[in-house]
């Protein structure tokens, strides 16, 4: 990384909401005594640690992968709306590319997404059967950076409704030999039964979970298992249930049905003390920089407070992603408000300044 001009901050610094001096030196790393030739940024304001989308797709549209300047435009675009930090949940490119890259956000990558064959969106996964589950685990395991991720459960032609891809025995033994190679491992779920079989088998979070029963969510909270709502997706079930209720009218009446009680059983979760994080599903058919969005659904629909739906997407995401915040010595990646978030959440749409790496790359 080239030698970036040193920055002063005096500002509240969240989470712990005090104001404070941050300094930012050549390399780009946060420091709490002062910087010789530090420019100042802000003199006012609230500063919080980057932000961060936990279900995105870098690299994908909802035709299947995208090339790299398209990548590079939806990489941007969660970085000017402050999202520092991605977790890529699935694309069938390599964006590899990136991380040489200085101006585009840090991702967290889970590989391509491990499908059933002919069960999910064309283009998308590594579609396989159940045999091979194992060893396409150990696959993507290789191309992700401590994650993969399963499709847990989709549309079923010949039942006509959504059921599980994979048999229990099955899915768990891919968990277990995720868990022996260091890697933690997520996946997609819209209804009951896939959820409540992936939990009881030790997954390490939940997409979605629009199909938790009280029991489930009994577990994630006693396993600590992590839940990444998606709540601005999942607004698109009722068009979902459109298209595919025509030939499958089971399958619509389920979709709406999980829509219509998704709120009741988000806030469940949360209430129950289920880890919750903050996940937009850009990159198939919504936009990219959507974060302060669903922040806003989070603390709107699901009940999270201002504090909790920030830490969500900022330093609670950060610390279960095992990545740094604003201590001396961190990388300087923060987001700069001129109105305090934990007021009104609406203040994360319009950041005055957002630093990655120690440069200033939107705003200032």
């Amino acid at each position: 990384m080239s030698p970036v001009p040193p920055l002063h901050l005096r500002a509240v610094v969240l989470p712990d909401g005090e104001q404070r001096d941050l300094w930012v030196d050549e390399h780009g790393l946060v420091r709490d005594e002062p910087v010789a030739g530090a420019e100042s940024l802000a003199d006012r304001g609230w500063v919080l640690p980057g932000l961060v989308d936990a279900h995105c797709h870098v690299g994908l549209d909802e035709h299947g992968g995208v090339d790299e300047a398209t990548t590079q435009a939806q990489a941007l675009a969660d970085r000017d709306a402050g999202a520092l930090l991605l977790r890529d949940a699935g694309v069938p490119v390599d964006t590899h590319w990136m991380d040489a890259r200085d101006d585009l956000p840090r991702v967290v990558r889970a590989g391509r997404h491990i499908a059933r064959s002919r069960r999910y969106i064309r283009n998308y996964g590594a579609e396989i059967e159940p045999a091979a589950l194992v060893a396409e685990v150990e696959t993507q395991a290789a191309r992700g950076d401590g994650w993969v991720k399963l499709v847990g459960d989709w549309i079923d032609r010949d039942a006509g409704d959504l059921t599980p891809c994979w048999p229990a025995d099955v899915a768990a033994a891919a968990i277990a030999r995720a868990h022996q190679l260091g890697v933690r491992v997520t996946a997609h779920s819209f209804g009951e039964q896939s959820v409540a079989e992936l939990v009881a088998a030790g997954i390490d979070c939940i997409e979605h979970g629009t199909g938790l029963t009280d029991g489930v969510v009994a577990e994630m909270a006693r396993r600590g298992t992590a839940l990444v709502p998606t709540r601005v997706q999942i607004d698109n079930f009722p068009a979902y249930a459109e298209q595919g209720g025509a030939k499958f009218p089971a399958y619509g009446a389920h979709m709406r049905d999980l829509h219509a009680r998704c709120d009741a059983t988000l806030r469940s979760a949360h209430e129950a003390g289920v880890p919750i994080y903050t996940g937009t599903d850009a990159g198939g058919v919504l936009p990219h920089g959507l974060v302060g969005r669903e922040v806003l659904a989070l603390h709107e629909k699901v009940g999270l407070s201002t504090v909790d739906a920030l830490a969500s997407a900022s330093w609670a995401a950060r610390d279960w992603l095992g990545r740094p915040g604003l201590g001396a010595g961190d990388p300087a990646d923060l987001v700069v408000y001129d109105a305090d978030p934990r007021s009104d959440l609406r203040a994360l749409a319009h950041p005055r300044a957002v630093v990655l790496r120690g440069r200033v790359v939107a705003g200032g």
